[in-house]
């Protein structure tokens, strides 16, 4: 059987950066090919030479889909030819409907005028090919990220997709709409249609995986084949980061002290309902040298929780009382919240925790401008070694801290995230969704400095929806349902089950 799509001796290089090396892919008709690596690895720069967002001529090597060469000027000659990328952040238009996100720039027009039954009848067949029941008029900002990514899939095949590419498709989806996504790949699958699946979740991409090429450092490592029954986690992480990783939390001896931060009868009601509480009377400690992980189902309240804290950045009528070192503190503001000792490093990166189009320096002293000033007056000098500090005690992989941002990869983004709250010297940290879309050997890398803050005597509050994470690297676990706390357990005597356990029971109660 001849591939459908070849990719042979694929160069790519940004200034400072050789992102590809020779690569090589082979994808086989109706086949689930991964593409797993760590970030930097090459995973989503090799899938924009293929689609067409890096153009011919802007890259070296030869793509051949369906037995053709190929060179591709832009998306839409991707497109053409039946290859559809779908992004880690998603194209759709929030405030328009699903039938229009659909044929945006596809229009069922005939001399300039929309054919709107059309559109609908053929949005309903789409939908429900993959599986969802809303209507076409349905706008995209009322659909979870799920139904999203659905919507996605089904724009790709209003496109008559033969090859889909999908870069981190699960990335912010919970475990049931991560099943759902899986089981339409393999429906695809059963449909003639070729999947690439770019993810950091091992155990999804063996659920569905045929073939799973390994990228290192920009060139290929390993392809392996996942129905020889040979092929586990520990092998494909091996693969990965050159080296067995036998230990996938670092160690640590916990050194608990007095209790840093506490939080009394906190309340919060929605930003916008407010008849809505989303925040329920909670309360909660972290000691000092301790590291507090907070589970819960998407949707619990964990976000809002922190956010709430963190100088009230979410919700309205907030009540309650927030003690640092036994004092009671004014969080009523952003400002006046970092004062206090509080830093948040919320879950999206990209959107609130960075300057993307900025460089690393600049990133890294941004909360505390005051620490590189003389008289409000910016000291670079000052500014630059502060920085080129942060990038050598976090290990930041980039050619200089003049390097944009944007430019780096997920781990190393995150690392910038925690240099900008380390460098603020806060007492407590919050760390939502520290090592989401970021692979293991970056994870272990966080875990690490995690490890050291608790270890320098600061309170760390952990918020992830990675139940084995929780597990491995917090010293307690608070449990979060429908804006409560419904249980506290020392991670020691915590498991996946008695997790789920007491969100269950919350419910029947």
């Amino acid at each position: 059987m001849q591939p459908v799509l070849e990719m042979r001796g694929m160069t790519k290089t940004f200034p400072g950066v050789n992102a590809l090396k020779d690569v090589n892919l082979e994808v086989m008709p109706a086949e689930i090919h991964a593409i797993v690596g760590e970030n930097g690895a090459g995973k989503s720069t090799l899938m924009k030479v293929l689609s067409g967002v890096y153009p011919h001529g802007a890259y070296s090597g030869d793509i051949r889909f369906e037995g053709l060469e190929r060179r591709f000027s832009g998306i839409p000659d991707s497109e053409k030819t039946g290859i559809i990328i779908i992004h880690q952040e998603l194209a759709l238009v929030p405030l328009l409907s699903i039938a229009e996100n659909i044929f945006l720039g596809h229009e069922t027009a005939r001399a300039g005028v929309i054919n709107w039954f059309e559109a609908h009848r053929r949005t309903k067949e789409l939908l429900d090919k993959v599986g969802l029941k809303e209507h076409p008029n349905t706008l995209i900002t009322h659909l979870g990220t799920g139904k999203q990514q659905l919507v996605e899939i089904a724009k790709a095949l209003n496109k008559k997709v033969k090859l889909l590419i999908l870069d981190e498709p699960t990335s912010s989806l919970n475990e049931t709409d991560s099943n759902a996504l899986l089981a339409l790949l393999k429906g695809l699958k059963a449909q003639g249609i070729a999947s690439i699946l770019i993810s950091h979740k091992l155990n999804e991409v063996l659920k569905v995986a045929d073939r799973i090429t390994v990228l290192r450092d920009g060139m290929t490592v390993d392809t392996l084949d996942t129905q020889s029954g040979q092929v586990d986690e520990d092998r494909i992480i091996k693969a990965m980061v050159g080296r067995e990783l036998n230990d996938r939390y670092p160690s640590r001896a916990a050194s608990l002290g007095p209790p840093v931060l506490e939080v009394r009868n906190w309340s919060v009601y929605h930003p916008q309902h407010a008849d809505r509480q989303v925040i329920k009377n909670v309360d909660f400690t972290v000691r000092s040298g301790e590291v507090v992980g907070i589970a819960g189902l998407m949707g619990s309240g964990r976000t809002e929780l922190a956010m709430s804290i963190f100088g009230r950045a979410y919700g309205q009528k907030i009540t309650g009382e927030v003690r640092i070192n036994g004092r009671k503190a004014d969080t009523s503001s952003i400002p006046k919240a970092m004062s206090a000792g509080l830093a948040y490093a919320t879950e999206d990166r990209k959107t609130y925790g960075l300057v993307l189009i900025d460089d690393v320096k600049h990133n890294v002293t941004l909360a505390n401008l005051k620490g590189i000033s003389s008289a409000t007056v910016i000291d670079n000098m000052r500014e630059l070694g502060v920085a080129n500090k942060f990038r050598r005690d976090l290990g930041i992989r980039c050619p200089s801290v003049f390097q944009s941002v944007v430019n780096l990869s997920g781990g190393n983004q995150q690392k910038v995230v925690l240099s900008k709250w380390l460098y603020s010297g806060p007492e407590v940290l919050m760390l939502d969704e520290p090592t989401r879309g970021i692979d293991v050997g970056a994870k272990y890398e966080i875990y690490g400095i995690i490890n050291k803050l608790a270890e320098a005597g600061k309170a760390v509050v952990v918020i992830s929806s990675e139940m084995p994470e929780l597990l491995g690297i917090s010293d307690r676990i608070y449990v979060m349902n429908e804006g409560r706390f419904v249980a506290e357990m020392p991670a020691a005597e915590a498991s996946q089950e008695k997790i789920m356990r007491a969100i269950m029971k919350s419910w029947t109660h």
